[in-house]
């Protein structure tokens, strides 16, 4: 009986993900998975799909090669596979239960004019931070505030003080769902970020305690002071195990790109905790949607660019959402110690 009245929920909450999605009669839809991993959502998006009047199938392939490493992207078990890729550029969305982030087929499969909507969480996560359209309003508003600057300052009173030259690269949003032919979005999410000008950061960022190392699921215990010249942190000190932790972890790949800074923006989801790592009983089988998007975060980050449009494609990838930061996007404060100052972008009640 509990089964039964899960499956019915999940159901339900999926079709109304898929009608946000604009998901409709004549479209198809592909679900996307490896191995035995999320078969429940793959059966379940595809009657949800159904219900909706599209024709959909499931494309599963075996997860050799699918990368282990913790925060390694753009590696997974897609890779060389044209028949499939190929037949996912014929779809008009795919659900993609397998994690093409940071790819070049994803790239491939969005430049064809498919949608994809990444699902990685457990259920419970899918449910609490459920997209609105306010959600999207606020994250499309920080979208157009990002493509119209030219700068951007961060600072904290730990000492972060750092400046991103813009421009270059286009800006992303995600908001939760995707109804735009070509769009990539995370079921759920609520962020908006982009690229600095190649070799255009300069400064300091100091990660202080309360910070999230995403890739390790653990919050940052003592300062680490990365100072950043010319789009490379070129110096990193610290007195904690946190300091040896990542310095370990991105020498590990023997690849000095894993230097790189990568994207930059915050997090606008209301509904997503800070707290989350340290109060979920199942943060090992959960991913890192809420430190991602938790609200007024500054998303700072470090590794590849591909995601958009850049050149590196280094499987090293570390997000490191920042709380306490102010931010201004030229002359403009968006945000003021972790609050936005930026009336339009704060959520109803805040």
């Amino acid at each position: 009986m509990t089964r039964q009245r899960i499956d019915v929920e999940m159901l339900e909450l999926f079709k109304a993900e898929l009608a946000l999605c604009k998901v409709r009669e004549g479209e198809v839809v592909a679900v996307l998975s490896g191995g035995k991993d999320q078969s429940e959502y793959a059966q379940t998006f595809m009657l949800a799909a159904r219900s909706l009047g599209a024709t959909t199938f499931h494309l599963n392939v075996p997860k050799y090669g699918q990368s282990k490493v913790a925060g390694q992207q753009g590696r997974h078990a897609l890779s060389g596979n044209q028949p499939a890729i190929d037949t996912l550029k014929r779809v008009d969305m795919v659900i993609d239960l397998l994690g093409l982030l940071f790819s070049r087929e994803q790239l491939e499969i969005q430049e064809a004019g498919t949608r994809i909507l990444r699902v990685m969480e457990p259920f419970h996560i899918l449910k609490k931070m459920f997209p609105t359209e306010d959600l999207r309003r606020r994250t499309e508003l920080s979208r157009t505030l990002l493509q119209s600057a030219r700068t951007m300052r961060i600072t904290s009173p730990g000492g972060t003080d750092v400046t991103y030259g813009l421009k270059q690269y286009p800006v992303i949003s995600e908001y939760g769902y995707t109804d735009e032919p070509g769009r990539w979005d995370h079921f759920p999410s609520g962020f908006a970020f982009t690229q600095a000008t190649d070799g255009d950061v300069n400064g300091t960022v100091v990660l202080m305690p309360g910070d999230i190392l995403c890739a390790f699921k653990r919050y940052i215990q003592s300062p680490v002071t990365l100072t950043i010249k010319d789009g490379y942190i070129v110096d990193l000190k610290g007195e904690g195990t946190d300091a040896t932790l990542i310095k370990n972890y991105i020498d590990s790949f023997g690849d000095r790109r894993g230097w790189a800074i990568s994207h930059i923006g915050w997090g606008s989801n209301e509904r997503a905790d800070w707290h989350h790592i340290a109060a979920s009983q199942q943060i090992a089988s959960e991913h890192i949607m809420n430190a991602l998007s938790f609200y007024g975060n500054v998303l700072f980050s470090t590794g590849p660019n591909t995601e958009l449009g850049g050149t590196n494609d280094t499987p090293c990838h570390l997000d490191i959402p920042l709380r306490g930061c102010s931010l201004w996007l030229d002359d403009v404060h968006i945000l003021d110690r972790g609050e936005f100052a930026y009336p339009e972008l704060r959520a109803p009640g805040r």
